[in-house]
């Protein structure tokens, strides 16, 4: 972890800060039954162990230390486009999908009653938009952004700067590609298709996914994937590259 870890030391002013992020990574990679919680990413007991100089050391490296989380992400990225195992080409798609995790209280950002997939019934929490990568072989995420509830909006879902799921979720998308992560196609549970940002076509010889819960093909180019010499093997079938977890379309969780 050691040598992936030092490919990011140029992102960090202090030696302080490169010690943060290996200790958050660690937390992030050990095997913990919680990994979401400060104390569980430091390694300490929930509650009990809030006060234990690693974990106050994790959470001033999280919430007061000054670094750049895109620059991160972007050489994240930039690290497994260059490896040839995990390296992308237009054989592949990019996954969207949304998360929820129930949050009490108000005052942290984005927080507000709202369908929380994960727990299959509208409560208190947040929710992120994501997109992944995906050639059927290998997998990773891409990039992801918080939705941000109507209610946090002076004139609520007539607000101009107010954006529905969809919204965020194509701008996911194209900075995905603008990244160089080529697909043959964008896919989504079928939540998203009453939506019309994201507008489904099929490419001729290439017919819709079928199903309650489909993911449906949103192509960003034209033509046919070109071959790839380290690929061998059909390209991925769509239907194995949706999200994992299924969704109908109030975004329950299906069988």
């Amino acid at each position: 972890m050691e040598d992936y870890a030092a490919r990011f030391d140029d992102l960090f002013f202090s030696l302080a800060q490169r010690r943060g992020f290996r200790e958050y990574l660690t937390g992030l990679l050990a095997p913990r039954e919680r990994n979401k919680s400060i104390t569980c990413l430091a390694g300490a007991e929930p509650v009990a162990g809030a006060g234990m100089p690693a974990v106050q050391r994790l959470q001033f490296f999280l919430s007061e230390s000054p670094w750049e989380a895109e620059q991160v992400n972007d050489r994240r990225l930039e690290l497994l486009r260059e490896q040839s195992t995990t390296a992308p080409h237009d054989g592949g798609v990019i996954v969207i999908d949304d998360s929820g995790d129930r949050k009490d209280g108000t005052a942290t950002a984005h927080v507000g009653r709202q369908w929380l997939g994960q727990l299959g019934k509208t409560d208190n929490g947040i929710v992120t938009v994501t997109t992944v990568w995906t050639d059927g072989r290998v997998y990773y995420p891409l990039h992801t952004t918080p939705y941000t509830p109507a209610h946090h909006f002076a004139r609520g879902r007539s607000d101009p700067a107010f954006r529905t799921k969809p919204q965020p979720a194509a701008h996911l998308a194209a900075r995905g590609k603008e990244a160089g992560f080529d697909c043959r196609a964008v896919v989504a549970d079928c939540a998203y298709l009453s939506q019309r940002h994201l507008v489904p076509r099929t490419a001729p010889g290439r017919p819709g996914l079928r199903g309650r819960a489909q993911a449906a093909p949103w192509h960003l180019g034209s033509g046919r994937p070109a071959a790839h010499s380290h690929r061998s093997g059909p390209r991925p079938d769509l239907a194995r590259c949706q999200a994992s977890r299924r969704l109908d379309a109030r975004g329950a969780s299906l069988p």
